[in-house]
């Protein structure tokens, strides 16, 4: 029976179980969280992105969400260093010019700093003369460090990022760290 666990992903924190023998224990893989045999991660989130980690026992349910043909949806909330405009929030919903080519069009909204977002570790780099904003952006692509590079693209750097939503797997009320189980959704 395929079955799915939701991981929030703390900052820091490796998308696999074993690091490369160089760093051997000095670096957190999801090892140091997930002790759950025949379970491996569909899809990546980068080290330095935090949220929403799909992991499964079911190959074929592993590809349906890692695979970009199968245009899953990711949400995330995106801080950006400075301001966001509407001009470049309009410019991500319309997609962005990158070196591997245009992004598709995403669902870009600016937003208020969320309240129930936990406090990162470390912080992000504050800087007095640079204000921050947040956005919460949908893509369905998964190219890698696509966030990233479509707001650096705009002019707004991102500070932090993370993961809420993918298809319909939401981070809900899961802290940094912890996971729960759920029937695989079809």
């Amino acid at each position: 029976m395929p079955e799915i666990l939701l991981f929030n992903k703390p900052f820091n924190v490796l998308c696999q179980f074993t690091d490369e023998p160089q760093y051997s224990g000095e670096r957190e893989t999801l090892a140091d969280y997930i002790q759950r045999p025949g379970f491996y991660a569909a899809g990546r989130l980068d080290r330095d992105s935090e949220g929403l980690l799909l992991l499964t026992n079911d190959g074929v349910l592993q590809h349906q969400i890692s695979d970009p043909k199968h245009k899953q949806p990711k949400t995330y909330l995106v801080q950006v260093e400075g301001d966001i405009t509407p001009q470049a929030v309009k410019q991500l919903k319309i997609g962005v010019e990158l070196k591997d080519g245009m992004t598709r069009p995403a669902v870009a909204k600016k937003i208020n700093e969320p309240k129930w977002i936990w406090q990162r570790t470390p912080p992000i780099r504050e800087r007095k003369n640079i204000p921050t904003s947040w956005l919460e952006l949908t893509i369905t692509e998964g190219r890698n460090r696509q966030v990233r590079r479509m707001t650096a693209a705009v002019g707004f750097p991102t500070l932090r990022l993370i993961r809420t939503k993918i298809g319909p797997y939401q981070l809900n009320n899961l802290q940094p760290g912890e996971s729960i189980m759920q029937k695989a959704q079809s």
